[in-house]
């Protein structure tokens, strides 16, 4: 019997690589990158070689989106004032989801979900119903899940630790890196 497909959408390689490593072995899993929010571009690359670097660690396929940094700034445009967890984050997660549920559907996957629930600062309350919605829109079912949850915070903080993985001090975008949370 063959494994399902997953496809877990990757904010960076703290957030994700315990997750990984929990769903390697029980899924056919591909990564998914695609980060348009983070800023500056230097960070971006730094991120994305370190998600490169555990995929390849695990024999773990990996889809690099466009860094589409334009279209982010037109979605979260007029929200640049709103608080960390405010609605331009609620909009920056959906422009995330939408573009990973469409890739999962387009592309014949069973199940797609978001590394982006294990930040410290990342509601599942807010980021599952967005996912659930575009999974229903694509035809692919959205995994929920609360990575921070299980002791995966704390599984994921030392596996980064033994291999030397870049973690960054804020979320990722503009507005973020400004208030460094």
């Amino acid at each position: 019997m063959s494994k399902q497909r997953f496809l877990l959408h990757t904010c960076c390689a703290p957030c994700s690589i315990a997750i990984v490593d929990e769903l390697k072995s029980n899924y056919d899993l591909t990564v998914f990158f695609y980060n348009p929010n983070i800023h500056p571009e230097e960070e971006y690359l730094k991120r994305k070689k370190e998600v490169v670097r555990v995929c390849e660690e695990w024999n773990v396929p990996m889809v690099d989106m466009d860094y589409e940094v334009e279209k982010w700034n037109d979605a979260v445009k007029g929200l640049e004032k709103e608080p960390e967890g405010g609605a331009r984050c609620s909009k920056c997660f959906a422009m995330r989801l939408k573009h990973a549920a469409e890739y999962a559907g387009k592309n014949g996957f069973d199940i797609y979900s978001t590394s982006l629930t294990s930040g410290r600062n990342k509601k599942a309350d807010i980021i599952c119903p967005l996912g659930v919605s575009f999974g229903e829109k694509y035809g692919v079912e959205f995994h929920c899940e609360d990575w921070k949850k299980g002791g995966r915070q704390e599984k994921g903080k030392k596996m980064i630790e033994d291999r030397d993985i870049y973690r960054q001090d804020y979320c990722g975008c503009v507005y973020s890196k400004a208030g460094k949370v």
